[in-house]
Formats: C-alpha cells, structure tokens, sequence
C-alpha cells in the first residue's frame, strides 16, 4: 500500500447516512452495504408484505464483477509523499457512499434499492 500523509485544513459535511463512511487515515478493508425498500402510495392500505426483502430478486441477485483485460504499467513517482486539500464541503454521503482522505488497500461498497408504487386503478383515486 501507498505510504502518503494526507493533510486537511478543513472538512465540513452536513449529512452522512445509510451505511456510509467519513474515513479520516489510512484503512486496510472497508465493507459498506446498504438495503432499501422505498414504497410509495396512494391509498393507506399495506399488504403485509412489502418489508421482505428475499421476497425481491434485487436484493439476492449477484452482482455481476466484469473482469479488467486492459493490461496498463504503472509506476508509482511520489517525490513528495504528501496529500494536501485545502477545504471539503460535502452536501451529504449517503447509501453505502465513502468519503475518504487516506491510503486503502481494499474497498467494497453494495446499495440495492427497490423502489414500489402501489397506485389506485383508474378512476379510484382519492382527493388531495
């Protein structure tokens, strides 16, 4: 792993949430994974089963990892082994998100999302 000292005068984030991450230093492994069920309706009227998540193919499926064929050289040149950054400013790192000042070796991050809308048939809407 690089050896770099990072160095920020000024981080200022307002929100961090969902299995996200405000990393500050040098980390080995970071796992995040964050699961979502967002249901949108109509009518106040649950079913009961909506809050499964092994009931939706989305959050069991694997993820399909396309493998790298590209072939690259690479050497590293740090003639000064600093990283400097003068101010952040992050609105918000939400749903398995990272920020991260500092050297990784191996980062994993996963957020699955299934969005419902359950919707009155036609002409059944109800007033506003």
């Amino acid at each position: 792993m690089f050896q770099r000292t990072s160095k920020v005068d000024k981080i200022n984030v307002n929100i961090i949430s969902f299995a996200s991450l405000l990393q500050l230093g040098d980390s080995c492994i970071i796992n995040g994974l964050s699961r979502a069920l967002a249901v949108q309706r109509e009518a106040e009227i649950e079913f009961g089963d909506e809050g499964n998540f092994a009931a939706y193919r989305v959050f069991s499926e694997p993820i399909p990892f396309q493998p790298i064929y590209e072939v690259f050289s690479f050497i590293p040149h740090n003639p000064m082994p600093l990283i400097k950054v003068q101010n952040i400013d992050i609105i918000g790192v939400s749903s398995s998100s990272i920020l991260h000042v500092g050297n990784s070796k191996h980062i994993s991050m996963e957020s699955r999302v299934k969005h419902i809308r359950q919707l009155l048939p036609e002409g059944h809407e109800q007033d506003m």
